[in-house]
């Protein structure tokens, strides 16, 4: 359920325990009427190997084309921040992070590319996009490198 009253901006939060405790905040798009695109990297995002429990790393680029409301960025760092402790595999993490945010904000578009970083050996790049994407907005490709190693 999309959460128009921000819990978080200008407030003390603590990391929330879990991806289902986070909550996400959204706010009123203040350029409805105009289609644009919003992106959003997390370089360093983290979460837990749901067999071993050792830790997973990736490069998440996020981008939406925002509909009534745009997602408060305070409460997606700390939304970002609560996988940190959460055992999924990437594809689980990756395209959970994108349906979670299509579902409670309903963009008019949104895609997330999960570029995660090797762990035994293979890196595991994951993406996701609601369906097409609208004409005539500038959609920039993501440019993250796909992992080289020393090639």
């Amino acid at each position: 359920m999309a959460r128009m009253n921000p819990k978080h901006l200008g407030q003390q939060s603590a990391l929330p325990d879990s991806p289902e405790e986070a909550v996400l905040d959204y706010v009123p798009n203040p350029r409805t009427g105009t289609d644009y695109l919003v992106r959003f990297a997390a370089p360093e995002f983290t979460s837990l190997c749901p067999i071993t429990g050792a830790p997973d790393f990736a490069h998440l680029v996020i981008d939406y084309v925002p509909g009534e409301t745009i997602v408060e960025s305070k409460s997606l760092k700390l939304f970002l921040g609560s996988f940190r402790n959460h055992g999924a595999f990437h594809e689980d993490c990756t395209v959970g992070i994108g349906q979670r945010l299509f579902d409670e904000m309903k963009p008019k578009w949104l895609r997330i590319g999960g570029y995660w970083y090797p762990r035994g050996g293979i890196p595991i790049d994951v993406f996701w996009q609601s369906g097409p994407a609208p004409d005539g907005v500038w959609i920039p490709a993501q440019d993250v490198p796909g992992y080289r190693g020393r090639g």
